[in-house]
């Protein structure tokens, strides 16, 4: 019986899916500001110039990544309440971006959007368009709804700490060092909230949607 062939092991073709997937990889790791044509290769085990093979340049590689995130989040289903379609949605979009803190800076960054961003684009505003928004009045939605998402996601991801339990480590330290005759505000509310172990910052985030929806459900019929 013949021996077997001892080369090296056979690569997987270098392919745009799996340079994109870790381009994301890296900058999930360490921000776009650690993403190079060079290290991507590195990572990949390839030279620099194969990805030229497949992306003229790094603004390119920037495109597919941003079209990978938006593939990510939820379209909204068709038999859905806008407002239950748009809250799945925003709450889809904040995942990803929790996931790939990276993005909240690039995902309406590009000017040449791939295909699963104006699909995504398409079916929010076919969403709202269906449900009687008028076209300004869904673009206003839209502005309102992403900002929500994209400023929260951010705070939510610079805060000090991650959990109710580390709430409640910062706010009780912050407590102990508070002169509370001149902060009296501030006192009550960390008192009265932030220490209450029942208490998720999290839960914020579905609060302030629901009066963002609540909102637009009150001024949809005044967009014309």
């Amino acid at each position: 019986m013949p021996p077997e062939p001892t080369g090296p092991p056979r690569r997987e073709p270098l392919s745009r899916e799996k340079v994109l997937r870790a381009a994301v990889a890296l900058a999930d790791e360490a921000g776009t500001g650690a993403l190079s044509m060079r290290r991507l290769a590195t990572r990949l085990g390839v030279e620099a110039m194969s990805l030229y093979h497949h992306f003229r340049n790094k603004d390119v590689i920037l495109d597919g990544m941003v079209d990978l995130v938006f593939g990510e989040i939820e379209l909204p289903a068709g038999g859905l309440d806008w407002q239950a379609a748009m809250r799945r949605r925003a709450v889809s979009m904040r995942g990803a971006l929790t996931r790939h803190p990276w993005a909240i800076s690039l995902l309406d960054s590009r000017k040449n959007p791939g295909h699963a961003t104006l699909r995504h684009h398409d079916a929010v505003l076919g969403c709202l368009r269906s449900a009687g928004f008028s076209i300004a009045g869904a673009a206003h939605a839209i502005a309102v709804l992403d900002s929500y998402v994209y400023g929260f996601t951010l705070q939510e991801l610079s805060l000090p700490f991650g959990s109710s339990a580390g709430l409640g480590d910062v706010a009780g330290s912050i407590l102990e060092q508070l002169p509370r005759d001149e902060f009296p505000h501030l006192t009550e509310m960390i008192s009265g909230l932030a220490l209450d172990p029942g208490y998720a910052y999290p839960e914020e985030f579905d609060i302030g949607l629901g009066l963002i929806l609540d909102g637009l459900r009150r001024q949809r019929e005044h967009w014309r």
